[in-house]
């Protein structure tokens, strides 16, 4: 694997993103361990890794379509969720295909 190709999925990660990545690796996908090195409950470990999970998928759809891109970045940023997006990009899609 060449080592000088990033994914397209990791330049939306931050560095809490993955500092949390490391973390997990590190204790071999337990999220009960992580869940204490956090001091925070296995709930919220489920919850962080869920939203981890769901960036690095959006970041994954590589689209050379502005607008899908511009839906992406708002979830990605946190301005909106990712279920709306992935509805938004659908129903956008969905458009498109009419319209051929």
């Amino acid at each position: 694997m060449d080592m000088t190709m990033i994914p397209p999925w990791m330049p939306n990660l931050d560095d809490e993103d993955m500092t949390f990545i490391k973390r997990f690796l590190l204790a071999s996908g337990s999220m009960k361990e992580v869940a204490a090195q956090y001091g925070v409950s296995y709930p919220t470990v489920r919850l962080r890794l869920d939203r981890l999970i769901q960036k690095i998928q959006l970041g994954e759809q590589i689209e050379n379509e502005p607008y899908i891109a511009l839906i992406k970045r708002l979830a990605v940023d946190d301005k909106l969720d990712f279920d709306t997006a992935k509805i938004l990009i659908s129903e956008y899609r969905k458009q498109l295909k009419q319209g051929e």
